[in-house]
Formats: C-alpha cells, structure tokens, sequence
C-alpha cells in the first residue's frame, strides 16, 4: 500500500511534527519506521497540502493526517478526495491534531467536522495528565493493542459536532481515573464508513513518547492496513455501547453507583450535553451545570 502522510501546521506547531533544521520530525521518522518494520506500506512524507491535488489521488491507497489549522485545501480539492475516500480507491486516518483542523473555503470547518466526526473543543487533560483508557471493544483490531482500563499520559481532546450515530467508538477516557473526571463520556479512537472508504481517528498522538509506544504503533499500522482494505474489522455505528458509556462516565464522576435497571431513553444524549455547560465555557457560571448535573441525578434509576 502507498501512504501519503500530511503534518502541515497552520498556527500551533505540535512537537511530534516540528522539524528540525535539515531534518523530519519525529512522527515523520516513526511513520518510516513502521512502513519497513511492518512491510505493510510506504510512506510519502509532506508538510504542504497543495500536495494533495486531485491529478494524485490515484498515486495513493491511505491519506493521514496530523494537521492543525486551516488547511490551504480548495473545496474542488476535497470534493476530489472525498470521491476518492466513497469510491472505495482510498482511506483516511487521523491523528491527535486532525480534529483541530480545517480546510480554507467557506463552509470548510463544517464540511471538514462532519467527515471526521467531530472537532476540537478543549483539552481540559493536558500534556503528561493521568488518564486511563477504556476499550470499549477489546477484540477489535484497531483496539486491541490497548488492554481495558490502561493507564497512560496524554493530552486529550474533547468534541464538539460529535455525533454518535455516525461512528463506532472503540476506545474512551475512564472516568473512573484519578485525578481529572468529567461526568460526561470523551471518545478517544472510533473508525467509520464513508460510502465505500473508511476512516480511523485517534486522538492519541500528542507526544513523540506514544508515537514511540510499541501499542500506538500496533494500532496505527492496523488502522492503515484497515482503512487500504487490507484487513477486515467492524465499523458499523455503536450508539447503545456509546450511551452505555455515558452512564458510567456520569455515574462514576458524580461518585454514584451504576445503573443497573433500564435507563430512560434520552438520557445519554443529556449526559453529553454537560459538557456544553462546564463553567469553563460560561466565564466559571457553575449555575447551569449544577442545575443539569441534579437533573441527571434524578433521572438516573436508584
């Protein structure tokens, strides 16, 4: 298979792509090493989006992305790559900082969160802060690297525009971790189709320790081969394991006890909506949260 791997950085240049004089970075370097390690690709390196014209499409098999800002990509260029990606012709992953991207044409923030499956919305876990990570599919093959309830140091995203009935969700934070919880559910890898294509986003990435980690690179080559069909693996939606998530993410911040009865339809998607209404999004109003947060309480079965 032929990768094309894109690192370009309109604004905040993370660490992982930052090349030095006369040199590639160390995602740039890695990603070489897991092509001849795994035999499973080559890999073409570029930091300029104008590399991807449509007239070169079908010089590749799996585009990825560990990109920031507004990408200098024309709508009739993404028109282009998204025949591609539904054609079945081509694959997409995206790395960390892919949700933190956009694309320069009117509209192409939207058109750019929907494909991916959601946007960068804060980090409130920053660099090096202990989280522990829930698989939610431990069987999976872009999972299974990662045992349930691994402890790990990573700077984590949250989302904006996530829509759960669009993706399959293979991997989250546990809210059950010490020392930041947040009572509503963080996805941190899912997979989806697009037509015939299919596209990988993981949120891991943000270091140049985990693009080291013998687990993270297990899961991006898996994520390669998958998306290039060369490897088979669920990808329908899985919004009831999702929802099932949310309850416990709520539940276990809140210092409750799960559910074990049936929960109220809808309920998940108000869980969701907390994090719209953290006080760090309302100038530290805590008024709307608290009064959300007490609605949940009573709704969820005793």
């Amino acid at each position: 298979m032929r990768v094309l791997y894109l690192s370009q950085s309109v604004g905040f240049v993370h660490e992982t792509v930052r090349r030095p004089a006369g040199g590639l970075s160390s995602s740039e370097l890695a990603l070489q090493e897991m092509a001849r390690d795994s035999g499973a690709f080559t890999v073409e390196l570029t930091q300029d989006a104008r590399d991807l014209a449509a007239a070169r499409l079908a010089e590749f098999d799996v585009l990825i992305f560990s990109t920031t800002g507004a990408l200098p990509i024309g709508r009739e260029t993404w028109t282009a790559i998204i025949a591609w990606i539904e054609s079945g012709r081509g694959g997409f992953v995206g790395i960390h900082s892919a949700a933190d991207t956009a694309l320069d044409f009117e509209g192409g923030q939207e058109a750019y969160t929907t494909f991916l499956g959601g946007r960068f919305d804060g980090h409130p876990w920053t660099q090096g802060t202990p989280i522990r990570l829930s698989n939610l599919e431990p069987a999976h093959p872009l999972a299974a690297a990662w045992s349930d309830g691994t402890p790990y140091a990573e700077e984590i995203y949250q989302y904006a525009g996530f829509v759960p009935d669009r993706v399959r969700v293979l991997q989250t934070l546990d809210m059950t971790a010490e020392p930041l919880r947040r009572p509503y559910p963080v996805p941190v890898t899912w997979v989806r189709h697009i037509g015939q294509g299919r596209l990988f986003y993981t949120n891991l990435g943000h270091t140049p320790s985990t693009w080291d980690d013998p687990r993270f690179r297990n899961q991006i080559v898996n994520a390669i081969r998958w998306t290039g069909h060369q490897l088979n693996a669920p990808a329908a939606p899985n919004p009831d394991v999702q929802d099932a998530a949310a309850i416990v993410a709520f539940a276990a911040a809140e210092g409750l006890d799960a559910p074990s009865s049936q929960i109220p339809p809808g309920l998940a998607e108000t869980i969701r909506r907390l994090q719209t209404l953290h006080p760090e999004k309302h100038d530290g109003d805590a008024s709307g949260w608290d009064a959300a947060r007490a609605r949940v309480r009573a709704a969820l079965p005793q």
